[in-house]
């Protein structure tokens, strides 16, 4: 399994970035929102994550000013519970960065959503 992060205090500045808006609108890539929902999921309920998903996200794209058009509800949630599935079924006794590391390994794959919830078009991106 790679090691994507090597200790505690890489995904807590990960958080930190989001929350705070210094992390650069272009260097937040899918890996670091699934560190973000497995922090908030080890550390709160699972409707708890979504929300402060949903206040960062939305917080990060108004700093950003790329348009609160971009964040999808249903999207986050199916993540989050991705996520919290994944938590499940692992050792809740691992260390927060193994968890991550497992986490990121398991769905880093974008499609992994809509190979779970194949039906749900709603989660899928607009054509253009």
């Amino acid at each position: 399994m790679e090691s994507h992060y090597q200790t505690e205090a890489e995904i807590e500045s990960v958080v930190q970035g989001l929350e705070s808006c210094t992390t650069g609108k272009d260097d937040f890539p899918h890996r670091k929102h699934l560190a973000v929902a497995v922090w908030y999921l080890r550390n709160s309920s699972v409707e708890q994550a979504v929300e402060k998903m949903r206040c960062s996200l939305l917080r990060f794209l108004d700093h950003h000013g790329l348009g609160r058009e971009i964040y999808k509800e249903e999207l986050t949630r199916a993540w989050i519970n991705l996520v919290h599935e994944e938590l499940e079924r692992l050792d809740s006794n691992l260390s927060l960065v193994t968890l991550t590391n497992t986490v990121i390994e398991r769905l880093g794959d974008l499609d992994a959503v809509f190979q779970r919830y194949p039906d749900n078009l709603a989660l899928r991106p607009e054509r253009k």
